[in-house]
């Protein structure tokens, strides 16, 4: 009877300690991101447009078929004319890293890093 309970109490300890390691990576991993300073258009794999995200103002992306919102340093799509509308679902992202991606439209915005400064800092 032993050997079964403390198996059940490792086992349980295993899987507490693998909760607060994955809370701990998810807090420091958004908490670690660094404000962009640009988002990047690109359409089939293409850059087609560099708009910077502390200038507000809409723009019609892909021939008009997505319209991309820039607005309190935050870029996000608004408006698609994908039947599914993700894109538009992915809400706003202003982290260096982050994109939203229309897969039907082909399209994908990135945020890239403000001028001069690092994407990656290495100890």
């Amino acid at each position: 009877m032993m050997k079964g309970s403390g198996t059940r109490f490792a086992d349980i300890l295993l899987i507490g300690g693998l909760l607060a390691a994955s809370l701990l990576w998810l807090f420091v991993s958004r908490a670690d991101g660094t404000e962009g300073g640009m988002a990047v258009v690109a359409v089939n794999g293409q850059e087609t447009g560099r708009y910077p995200l502390d200038t507000e103002g809409e723009v019609a992306l892909n021939g008009g078929t997505n319209i991309l919102v820039i607005e309190d340093g935050k870029a996000r799509v608004s408006d698609a004319d994908c039947p599914d509308k993700l894109c538009v679902r992915q809400g706003e992202i202003y982290r260096t890293g982050q994109t939203v991606t229309c897969l039907p439209n082909r399209l994908t915005v990135t945020i890239e890093g403000k001028k001069g400064e690092a994407d990656l800092y290495l100890p």
